[in-house]
């Protein structure tokens, strides 16, 4: 998008204005302060720069400008977040700048175009009308949901939306239409039970579809999704949120299944505060949005191997973002589609039942014989369940299950917790800095978010002071243990400016000057360089060990003797 747009927007909207819509702001120096709303604290670390019309949180290491916050907070796409903050700030974007409505709005009519087209082949299929049926859905249900037909034919859509005015790049964008090699167009989706996937707004913005049975020849996927455009991110969007909304908020409780019909199926069975992954991977992005309206989430996952793997990587994600989290298991039935339609209130029983996550890995991982945990297989899965236990935040709970795991396994607490101690607890660590990697660690292409050094917090601690002080100079004995992007920092602070042309540099500045405010003792002063010293030395020798080993395996004596004579001028203790 043209940065004028978005830099009219925000010159007219002021971050600590609109954000006081959102939070309770608090004034801290020149800056502001307020409980983050992307994680749970006690302490205040959401800071507001009115300077740099700008946010952050040091807590989640989450920020950015009203956009960002937007997009995170309401779980918006880029184009609904600019399509709200315009409206807000009295910018007509179709006026505006015409390309960008046609960027994002043309793919929204598109899809709803094509949504309209589905509904009505559907009415005039008999055989897709007598699958749905026979799969247990209401007519209620596939009117509310907008369930369609993709007629069995190798253009139907595209020539009916290419004969309204389209374009066949409009229709490849929007992921509705596919190019073969020799140039001919074809619909994505053909011979399909069609399922609009709305966004939190209720507006389509792409579908799932499911071959009817009798078409499947076993060459293509059973289920097909669109493909990622500018309006449909899958990472972000869950089946049903937009209508599952109220339902959460109520019951402060999240029903997860794992496809559309699962969904439902339970929806129509009365369970309002449903939702569904719809088949891909649960991303950190997903469970933000959940924990806005829920505390719980109660997992159902398809009864097979699969199922359970998927459950468990759903279990290590949501506990990762502070979710109590259950599981609910179908003991005599695939999924909860086929739990509903043998009998409704299945569903709502087996929720009533689901067991707290640890006892789901109790039934996976433990022999049904104790004494089997003397064998290499008994206590591989002894040690998975205590590299879960391991993993759990809360003292208090973490100590409840290993005591229950004591009597369950006829082993002391103590010696369980010894164990512990030992297993590498390899998949609650990486939930765990998926959970804190903004999009879902990486899921689906996004980026992670930087790791930060103890080193740069002290850096940015250190800078934060001496700029409150309005004396950079305090700084200069720090010099020798600065990487060279850090004095240049410094010495564009010194200068009096409070923003870089670099975006790494200016992300530093950023996060410096939103710290401003507090003001530390001499002491305090002291002690933070102190510690800056001990890490510069640390991260030396650490790199010098390292180049030791190199030369070494090289037979580089020059290069060891070096390396070997700055290791024994590194300080003790260093």
């Amino acid at each position: 998008m043209p940065s004028s747009t978005t830099e009219l927007i925000k010159s007219k909207l002021d971050v600590v204005d609109f954000l006081r819509g959102y939070l309770t702001l608090q004034p801290a120096g020149k800056n502001f302060k307020a409980l983050c709303p992307f994680h749970h604290e006690k302490s205040p670390s959401f800071m507001v720069s009115p300077e740099r019309q700008s946010w952050h949180c040091f807590g989640c290491s989450a920020g950015g400008d009203i956009f960002g916050f937007v997009m995170k907070y309401e779980n918006l796409e880029f184009g609904e977040a600019l399509r709200m903050l315009a409206e807000k700030a009295g910018v007509e974007l179709r006026r505006e700048n015409p390309a960008e409505y046609r960027y994002s709005g043309l793919l929204y009519d598109l899809n709803d175009a094509a949504k309209n087209f589905y509904r009505k082949a559907l009415a005039a299929a008999p055989v897709a009308r007598e699958y749905i049926a026979k799969r247990g859905l209401a007519a209620e249900t596939v009117q509310e949901f907008e369930l369609g037909w993709a007629p069995n034919e190798p253009e139907g859509l595209s020539m009916h939306l290419l004969n309204s005015g389209s374009t066949p790049q409009d229709l490849i964008q929007a992921g509705l239409s596919i190019k073969t090699e020799r140039g001919l167009m074809l619909d994505r989706f053909r011979g399909r039970i069609m399922f609009p996937i709305h966004n939190h707004l209720g507006k389509v913005v792409g579908f799932t579809g499911r071959i009817l049975p009798q078409l499947d020849r076993g060459d293509m996927g059973k289920y097909v999704n669109s493909p990622e455009t500018p309006i449909f991110q899958k990472s972000r969007i869950l089946y049903g949120f937009w209508k599952s909304k109220d339902g959460m908020r109520e019951a402060k409780s999240a029903f997860l299944v794992e496809g559309q019909m699962d969904y439902l199926m339970s929806w129509q069975a009365g369970v309002k505060n449903v939702i569904a992954s719809s088949g891909t991977a649960l991303t950190a992005d997903h469970l933000r949005a959940v924990h806005r309206l829920a505390d719980e989430l109660v997992l159902s996952f398809d009864n097979d191997l699969a199922g359970s793997d998927a459950a468990e990587r759903a279990i290590d994600l949501a506990e990762a973002n502070d979710f109590t989290v259950k599981v609910a298991v179908f003991k005599d039935f695939k999924d909860a589609a086929d739990a509903v339609q043998a009998d409704p209130l299945n569903v709502k029983r087996v929720i009533e039942t689901a067991v707290p996550a640890p006892l789901f890995y109790f039934d996976k991982y433990l022999p049904k014989d104790p004494l089997a945990l003397k064998t290499r297989e008994g206590l591989r899965g002894l040690r998975a369940v205590l590299g879960k236990l391991k993993s759990i935040a809360s003292p208090v709970e973490r100590s409840f299950w290993f005591t229950d795991l004591a009597k369950r396994t006829g082993i002391a607490e103590r010696t369980l917790e010894e164990e512990a101690e030992k297993t590498a607890v390899a998949g609650g660590a990486a939930a765990v800095r998926a959970a804190q990697g903004g999009a879902g660690g990486e899921t689906d292409g996004e980026a992670a978010k930087r790791e930060v050094r103890r080193q740069e917090l002290i850096f940015e601690e250190l800078a934060s002071a001496a700029l409150a002080k309005n004396d950079l100079g305090m700084l200069d004995d720090c010099a020798p243990f600065l990487a060279p992007p850090q004095r240049e920092v410094v010495r564009i602070l010194a200068s009096g400016k409070r923003a870089s042309e670099d975006p790494a540099l200016d992300a530093s500045i950023g996060l410096i000057v939103l710290r401003t405010g507090g003001d530390l003792e001499k002491e305090e002063v002291s002690t933070l360089k102190r510690e800056l010293e001990k890490e510069y030395y640390k991260e030396r020798r650490q790199i010098l060990a390292q180049a030791v080993k190199n030369a070494e395996a090289r037979g580089d004596e020059k290069e060891l003797k070096a390396a070997l004579a700055e290791l024994a001028e590194l300080p003790p203790g260093a």
